[in-house]
C-alpha cells in the first residue's frame, strides 16, 4: 500500500529518521511509537505528502508520492492532523461534507450519496446530533470526533492518523480503537496511526514502528516489537508488560 525507501527526515541539524526502508501492506494496522520529538508527526506528514522527504522516497501503490495528482491522492489517502484551527463557522455536517470534495469537484452541490456518506460518518462517531452546530462551539472531544467523521466520509483505502484519541474521553478512546480494528479487519482499510497509549496501540495494531529520534528505528509485528525491553529503550522509560487473560497490559514502572 505505502512504502518508504532510504527515507531520512531532519529537524534542523538533527536527524530524526535515517534510511527508513518500510512497507505497509494492504489491510495492516500500524502504530508509530516514540517519545516526544522522535519524529512521529514529521513522518506521518511526509507519508501524507504534506512534507517533502529530506532524502529517499515514499511510494503509494508503487507510485512515487510526488507523482500523484492531488485529486487522485485525496481519493487514495486521508489524513487526520494532531490539531486544527476552525477559522469559519461551518456546521459539523458541512465540515464532513467538505471531505467529499475529491468525488465531486465538478459539481456545485453535494449529491445525495455525499449527504448519506457524511451523515453515516457522523453517526459512526456519535455526533450526528451535532450536525447543524457551528464547529467552533464544540468541545475539543466533539470536534475531534467530527474530524474523524470527515476522514471516514472521505472513504479512502489508506488512513493516516496523528493521535486520533487526542481530547477524547475514555469511552470514546475505546470506541475509536474498536472502529479502527473494524476498518482493518472487515473493510481491509490500511491504517497508520500515532498514539501515546501503549494499551490502545497494542489493541488496535497488527504492527508497530518504533522511532528513537536519533535516526534509529525498528519495525515489525506488535508481538515482536512491543516488548518491555524494546519499549523501555525507545521511550527512555521503564515499561512493564502484564498478562491479564488474553490481554497484554503496558504500565509505567518506577524502576
Amino acid at each position: 500500500m505505502i512504502a518508504t525507501r532510504n527515507l531520512s527526515l531532519l529537524a534542523g541539524p538533527r536527524t530524526l529518521v535515517s534510511d527508513l526502508d518500510w512497507q505497509v501492506g494492504a489491510g495492516e494496522c500500524w502504530s508509530i511509537i516514540g517519545r516526544n520529538g522522535a519524529g512521529k508527526s514529521t513522518l506521518i506528514r511526509t507519508l501524507a505528502g504534506l512534507r517533502a522527504p529530506d532524502a529517499g522516497t515514499v511510494t503509494l501503490n508503487q507510485r512515487p508520492l510526488a507523482d500523484w495528482p492531488l485529486a487522485q491522492l485525496a481519493r487514495a489517502r486521508a489524513f487526520l492532523a494532531q490539531s486544527r484551527s476552525d477559522a469559519f463557522g461551518y456546521s459539523a455536517l458541512d465540515t464532513v461534507l467538505a471531505a467529499r470534495h475529491p468525488y465531486g469537484a465538478q459539481r456545485y452541490w453535494e449529491s445525495t450519496a455525499d449527504q448519506d456518506a457524511a451523515r453515516t460518518a457522523l453517526a459512526a462517531m456519535e455526533v450526528e446530533h451535532l450536525a447543524q452546530r457551528d464547529v467552533r462551539t464544540l468541545s475539543g472531544g466533539e470536534r475531534q470526533r467530527v474530524a474523524i467523521a470527515a476522514m471516514l466520509a472521505q472513504d479512502t483505502p489508506l488512513l493516516l492518523l496523528d493521535e486520533p484519541a487526542n481530547a477524547l474521553d475514555l469511552a470514546h478512546q475505546s470506541a475509536v480503537t474498536r472502529l479502527l480494528v473494524k476498518l482493518c479487519r472487515e473493510q481491509s482499510k490500511t491504517i497508520v496511526a500515532i498514539g501515546h497509549d501503549l494499551n490502545l496501540a497494542h489493541q488496535a495494531s497488527t504492527h508497530a514502528l518504533l522511532l528513537m529520534g536519533d535516526g534509529e528505528w525498528l519495525a515489525g509485528p506488535t508481538e515482536q516489537v512491543m516488548t518491555a525491553p524494546l519499549l523501555s529503550r525507545y521511550l527512555h522509560h521503564p515499561i512493564e508488560v502484564l498478562q491479564h487473560g488474553a490481554r497484554r497490559i503496558f504500565i509505567s514502572s518506577e524502576g
